[in-house]
């Protein structure tokens, strides 16, 4: 079978004539060099690193025996021709009947080095550093010009395409985002190490230096500083932005045969924050309970057996392309089977943990206690970061948390999720209209992911709740000057947490060291000096907490910050990085090799001064090279003829003495080696910051956290929000004009938006059944019911006059008409599949809103299925209900439950219509209705279908036809009521007088 990454062309000829051209080439420049050229060769250091892949191209064509040599791919498999028609398979050099001639099919020395690390990485796109940019080879040459829209062309046997090496953490995130993996292949070898060597001819070695993905973006390589000043000028603009967050998630199946169930394992890592999740659950066919998680986590990459089941299979579909933006969607990894096996997985967690010497580290009892399904994601999910050398993050003790409502938080379905709007809106998936959208007004990106945390999963601890309630009433209501001056300091931070990560996986670039370095010390001195005034003016203890404790855990960054030079950090010199160098011995003992070699150069200039006769001579420094001795041209004739040429003008003539040729050489060597040895102290040197990386993630922690207080604040400052009550032990929904939060937001200060109450008591009347028109208001309403209850239980103030709040430990919401195609479900058993898991989870203390179930069926199954449904959430769940229904005999269950069952309709003003009659047919005009959008007591008899059929603009015509269909069949309706009545009045007649009763009131 062909292999798809090769191109190989027949057309010989071409390269003879390049073969011709380059030969020439090279005998047209060799004479303007003298005789020394190997020697020039041997000593320049500035030769440019991308001309080795040329030297050995050159070596190819002048000898094919070498192009042939360990070529490692048969060279019968012909792949498809790139200069042909695609398809068409090329015939192999051995097989064809023409007389044996070199082939273009023969590999350079650098393609055959690509070839093998192809092999090793075959469903990778690999970067490969040459000289001063980066190439890609082959298919994926094709794939990144596609891409990146850049040029793709051939080259030798591969289509190529290349970028700068300064832009490649652009193009390696613009490919990152379209969900492929891209490697980075970069050069081992600097030239003059390189020419002091045995394997001076030889071609550069590569290596494999990282790899990335969508959930693996940590690195030098694609984290680029840029500050907030770069991004307003539009010096970032062409850069693919971070999603807020970026978590690995790792999922495994287990079937359960004692409990005859689903066990269902999930881990997710973030791996530039440091966070992990985990969580094992049972779960039905229809994978709601993973939904919901996936829906809080919000993962971008998707970790999972090659064996996964179908129905998994076709959710994580469903959700991997629920977004129309392909950089938006869930990169979905395939793993073999065998890794997520109990007995595999565990060796490899056993193997990982035993090897950690790491302070604060999980220990291995504490890791095997986890459950068996838990287990068998783990172990996949350490061996996949190892490949990226990501697995750090994974050895942390504080960095684990359950994900697990029985953990302390109100737990939110992903329907509930979705029907509320709590992360997204229903209408393009963005956070714009949404709970979270109304809520945000952080200041820093690690506060804005913890206030995302805090909006998907609500507390149930009302201590907790009343901490957060203290703590934004008093930023809301105080005017000191110390809560001013910490939203200032949080004001325009670059991202501390990703960057201390970053530190800590040994990936950092010096300027983004120094950035983050700078920050928290920043940050920390000036915290410190507000320490006074923080014990003295602040009373939450929540706040004084979080700002008290911080300046210490923020103390080791000045430390580090001290060592740096300031200059060279930002220019990424690390020569000259460190300012005090008794720390570093091998740097000292290096410079003072180097110092001792310049000294010598320096030295020198007396000899040739005496030798050129010119006591003011000097060295000087042209193109890069340096130390030249420059002579005019008609001294030429005193130059002793040892000397070396280096360049020439029409005035000046440029040399090297045999001794300079000898110690610049050196002095190259020990620059490099000098580059080498800096790169392994700065190496140390993150490892020494990422001995505190779990104090300084604590401290940022505590800065994520005042953060979201103060944009809780921000919210409570709008017009008309209050601080709820919160009870323990009282059960109850009470909320006097309660609005949309939302739709509040949205609708402005002019457009007043029209509250409503809500009165809800466990013991009392705990179901609402909400009937009226079309459009009237009744799913904004319990939409607004659920969220302020949500917004509660975050710690936040809520858009009404009054609340008084139990605690729920849920919320479960079943909206809306759609089938899911993915799943193979129609939309009424999409309806009842929600309607089942309900029950089954809702409790006492949870919420449950139902609306118009029943109706993707026929009128009597509907009515039935919505009446029994809502009879089992009165009287055996006894859960705070909110019904919302066209059907009418559901309001007679206020008369059956009159304790715990009310009616309400939303208010409107019907203007009756217009009845023409002419002389043939009589024409009916469709009510027309005003909506109030009021609660109002009582049922209502009719929905006004026909009045929203007019505000759709349905055609006239049609509209008077539905209008005289509805007058005939309300008609019928009653004619049928009126005819049982009196028959059942009938029936029950039993003399005389009470039949002559029956017909005096009947005639």
């Amino acid at each position: 079978m062909a292999d798809p990454f090769l191109r190989v062309i027949q057309d010989e000829t071409k390269m003879d004539d390049r073969s011709g051209k380059s030969s020439n080439t090279r005998s047209s420049v060799s004479p303007s060099f003298p005789d020394s050229h190997q020697q020039i060769s041997n000593i320049l250091p500035g030769i440019e690193k991308e001309r080795d892949y040329e030297t050995q191209d050159r070596k190819e064509e002048e000898d094919p025996d070498l192009a042939a040599t360990n070529q490692g791919f048969c060279l019968s498999k012909i792949t498809k021709s790139g200069g042909g028609e695609g398809g068409k398979v090329a015939e192999s050099p051995s097989d064809s009947s023409a007389p044996c001639r070199r082939s273009r099919s023969t590999y350079t020395p650098l393609e055959q080095q690509v070839l093998e690390l192809k092999q090793q990485q075959k469903d990778v796109l690999l970067a490969v550093e040459c000289g001063y940019k980066y190439r890609f080879f082959g298919e994926d040459a094709e794939i990144a010009a596609k891409e990146l829209n850049i040029t793709c062309h051939l080259d030798h046997n591969f289509m190529t395409c290349s970028i700068p090496t300064h832009r490649l953490f652009v193009h390696v995130r613009r490919l990152v985002s379209h969900g492929h993996k891209v490697g980075v292949v970069k050069q081992t070898e600097t030239s003059a190490l390189k020419a002091s060597g045995t394997n001076r001819n030889a071609l550069f070695s590569r290596q494999l230096s990282a790899l990335y993905t969508k959930s693996t973006l940590v690195g030098e390589d694609v984290n680029p500083v840029c500050r907030v000043a770069d991004v307003e000028e539009g010096g970032c603009a062409d850069v693919v932005s971070d999603p807020p967050d970026s978590f690995l998630l790792c999922i495994s199946e287990n079937w359960d045969k004692v409990k005859k169930q689903l066990s269902v394992g999930v881990v997710a890592v973030q791996p530039s924050t440091g966070d992990v999740l985990l969580d094992c659950f049972p779960d039905g066919p229809s994978r709601s309970e993973l939904e919901s998680r996936i829906l809080r986590i919000n993962p971008v990459e998707v970790l999972v057996p090659s064996d996964l089941s179908e129905q998994t299979s076709k959710l994580l579909l469903s959700i991997a392309n629920a977004s129309a933006q392909t950089d938006d969607r869930v990169r979905v990894e395939r793993r073999d089977s065998a890794e997520f096996e109990f007995t595999s997985a565990m060796n490899t967690v056993v193997k990982f943990y035993c090897h950690t010497p790491e302070k604060d580290s999980r220990s291995l009892s504490s890791v095997a206690s986890f459950d068996s399904p838990v287990i068998c994601c783990l172990g996949p999910l350490i061996q996949y970061l190892q490949e990226f050398n990501l697995e750090k993050v994974l050895r942390n003790e504080s960095s684990f948390r359950h994900l697990s409502s029985e953990s302390g938080g109100m737990k939110l379905s992903a329907a509930t999720l979705r029907n509320l709007e709590i992360l997204n809106n229903q209408t393009d998936g963005s956070v714009r209209g949404s709970l979270l959208w109304v809520l945000d007004h952080t200041h820093t990106p690690f506060g804005r992911r913890l206030l995302r945390k805090w909006v998907s999963q609500p507390l149930t601890e009302p201590q907790c709740i009343a901490e957060r309630q203290d703590a934004v009433q008093e930023m809301m209501e105080s005017d000191s000057i110390t809560l001013n001056s910490i939203r200032s300091l949080l004001s325009h931070l670059p991202d501390l947490e990703r960057g201390i990560c970053s530190i800590y996986h040994g990936k950092s670039s010096t300027q983004e060291f120094f950035l983050i370095c700078s920050s928290l010390s920043r940050l920390g001195l000036e915290l410190q000096a507000l320490l006074p005034a923080v014990q003295s003016q602040i009373r939450s203890s929540l706040l004084r907490s979080l700002l008290l404790d911080t300046p210490d855990l923020l103390a080791p960054a000045h430390g580090f910050l001290k060592v740096l030079n300031e200059k060279a950090a930002k220019s990424g010199n690390k020569t000259e990085l460190f300012s005090d160098l008794s720390g570093f011995p091998m740097l000292q003992d290096r410079m003072s090799q180097i110092q001792s070699v310049l000294a010598e150069i320096q030295a020198h200039r007396k000899e040739v001064r005496l030798v050129l006769k010119a006591p003011a001579l000097d060295y000087v420094t042209v193109s890069g090279q340096e130390f030249l001795i420059e002579v005019k041209n008609s001294l030429s004739s005193i130059v002793p003829p040892d000397w070396v040429k280096i360049s020439s003008t029409k005035t000046v003539s440029r040399y090297h003495s045999p001794f300079l040729v000898e110690r610049y050489k050196k002095l190259q060597q020990l620059r490099e080696q000098l580059l080498l040895d800096c790169q392994r102290e700065w190496t140390r040197f993150l490892d020494q910051f990422g001995e505190h990386y779990h104090t300084m993630k604590r401290a940022i922690s505590h800065l994520a956290t005042t953060d979201c207080l103060l944009s809780l604040a921000e919210v409570a400052k709008q017009g008309n929000y209050c601080r709820p009550k919160v009870c323990e032990n009282n059960h109850q929904i009470m909320i006097t004009d309660g609005r949309h939060p939302a739709i509040d937001l949205l609708m402005g200060e002019h457009s007043q938006y029209v509250p409503n109450h809500t009165a809800l008591q466990h013991d009392g009347k705990r179901t609402m059944i909400i009937t009226g028109p079309n459009m009237g208001g009744k799913s904004s309403y319990i939409r607004q019911v659920a969220l302020i209850c949500v917004m509660a239980q975050i710690g936040s103030y809520v858009p009404a006059c009054e609340a008084c709040l139990g605690v729920l430990d849920g919320i479960y919401t079943r909206m809306g008409a759609s089938d899911n195609i993915f799943k193979g479900r129609s939309t009424f058993m999409e309806e009842l599949t929600e309607a089942s898991e309900i029950i089954s989870q809702a409790t006492e203390c949870s919420l449950v809103i139902l609306d118009e179930l029943g109706r993707g069926t026929s009128t009597h199954d509907g009515i039935a299925i919505a009446y029994a449904t809502l009879e089992c959430f009165i009287k055996d769940v006894k859960s705070f209900t909110l019904f919302v229904t066209h059907y009418p005999p559901l309001c007679e269950l206020e008369q059956v439950y009159p304790q715990h069952v009310s009616n309400f309709h939303m208010a409107f003003l019907l203007n009756e219509p217009d009845v023409t009659t002419d002389a043939d047919d009589g024409e009916v005009q469709p009510e027309f209705i005003t909506f109030l959008y009021q609660l109002t007591e009582g049922a209502a008899g009719r929905s006004y279908g026909l009045n929203v059929a007019r505000l759709a603009d349905v055609p006239d015509p049609i509209l008077h036809t539905a209008s005289r269909k509805a007058r005939e069949l309300e008609l019928m309706v009653n004619a049928r009521r009126k005819y049982q009545k009196l028959l059942s009045a009938l029936w029950r007649i039993c003399d005389k007088s009470s039949l002559e009763k029956w017909l005096q009131s009947n005639s």
